[in-house]
């Protein structure tokens, strides 16, 4: 792993978070060369114990490994008051500090914005949190399928009288995450030009809900109701056909279809002279059940060539398997590959944005609990000796790495 300087290199990031949004967007803090250094229990953090859908690492938990690359591993015990202060102290030269604890814990640990800006002035102190720092809902737990469920989306989908359909990923956790890593960003934009730290708060209902800016204002401000269709819709609030649909050998995805030419390229004389703005409307259900009688004739491979070519928007439905061989995703370098000491030979998504001068790379694999306990103390000042008794007395761990093939 050849290091150059990431835009962000220079800046340290204190990751006290856990689970997927905090993690994730402290993960992506260190592949634009931020020191992002990971404090755990000694025990280790929550996700390194739990299977991620079933699949299990060697040392490391896939969860884990796939949320915490580019980072260091510091292992203390923050209910001891010597693990606390050695935290305190690794605070005092941070320029970033992250945290998704549940309400009150933090200003149970001394590490609450309050306490950290007495240490730090210049923190940029983000606090992650399911529904707030404070309200109705502030002690609920902020799971990703109970946010998805409050937000609305699931109702603007699918068919009238279906049960709704959550998300095929953590979206909640997913868009939480990169509504954090902004408010980084923008913050330390902020302290560039003013030298003023500050508190960002981010909850993951808010982060859901403002993600349907348009779904949201069309009710809000057109009053258009969300009303699902009789037959399965992909969104309430766009005109058929819109959707996935069975092919004779598999599916594709087809949106925003012009009535009149569809009805001459998949064969379907009722469709003639209609008006896609108001038929499109008015007949979506008659709209999606002839078209889906007709794409189910012929091929996937024919009609994405065939609409295609007309300018139609239709493209296929992959599984993983097809994501991951698609010659666009090979293209781009969507995937990363590497070797880490523990779990061998890792493949996984890397990096949504490009920086001419200043790109983002893989610095180091997910760290081993501890794994950089006594250089990340020694950087804040600790002696050997205080070291050596931190270790001893359980308020710290410190894991070596195993070289590679050992």
């Amino acid at each position: 792993m050849t290091e150059t300087r990431g835009v962000l290199a220079g800046y340290r990031v204190i990751d006290c978070s856990i689970a997927m949004a905090g993690p994730f967007a402290a993960q992506r803090l260190g592949d634009l060369g931020a020191d992002v250094i990971k404090v755990e229990p000694t025990t280790g953090e929550w996700q390194r114990h739990a299977a991620a859908g079933g699949a299990v690492g060697n040392e490391i938990n896939v969860s884990f490994l796939s949320l915490n690359r580019n980072k260091r591993s510091v292992a203390l015990d923050l209910k001891n008051a010597d693990g606390k202060e050695a935290l305190r102290e690794l605070i005092a030269g941070a320029d970033v500090f992250l945290q998704n604890y549940r309400p009150g814990v933090a200003a149970r640990l001394g590490v609450d914005y309050e306490s950290l800006r007495a240490i730090n002035p210049s923190i940029v102190y983000v606090s992650i949190s399911g529904y707030g720092e404070d309200g109705p809902y502030r002690d609920r737990p902020g799971q990703d399928l109970l946010l998805q469920g409050m937000s609305g989306a699931m109702l603007s989908a699918g068919r009238h009288g279906d049960e709704p359909s959550p998300a095929g990923q953590y979206l909640a956790d997913a868009v939480t995450a990169s509504t954090a890593f902004e408010g980084v960003l923008a913050a330390l934009l902020h302290r560039e030009r003013t030298g003023e730290g500050q508190l960002v708060t981010v909850n993951m209902l808010d982060a859901l809900t403002t993600l349907q800016m348009q779904e949201l204002s069309v009710f809000t401000v057109g009053r258009k109701t969300q009303e699902r269709s009789a037959e399965p819709h992909a969104h309430v609030y766009i005109r058929a056909p819109y959707g996935v649909f069975a092919t004779s050998d598999g599916f594709v995805a087809l949106a925003f279809a012009d009535l009149h030419e569809l009805s001459r390229l998949i064969g379907e004389p009722s469709f003639e002279g209609w008006n896609s703005e108001v038929e499109g409307w008015t007949r979506r259900d008659e709209i999606h059940a002839k078209t889906a009688a007709k794409l189910r004739e012929k091929p996937a491979g024919y009609w994405i060539e065939t609409l295609g070519a007309a300018g139609m928007w239709i493209g296929p439905v992959h599984g993983y398997q097809e994501l991951v061989d698609d010659p666009q995703i090979v293209h781009n370098g969507t995937f990363i590959e590497y070797e880490h000491p523990t779990e061998g030979h890792v493949k996984t998504p890397g990096f949504p944005y490009r920086f001419s001068q200043t790109p983002p790379q893989l610095y180091r694999g997910a760290p081993l609990v501890g794994e950089h306990t006594r250089e990340i103390l020694a950087e804040a000042g600790l002696d050997d000796e205080r070291i050596d008794a931190l270790l001893a007395s359980g308020a710290a761990r410190s894991t070596d790495r195993v070289p590679a093939g050992a």
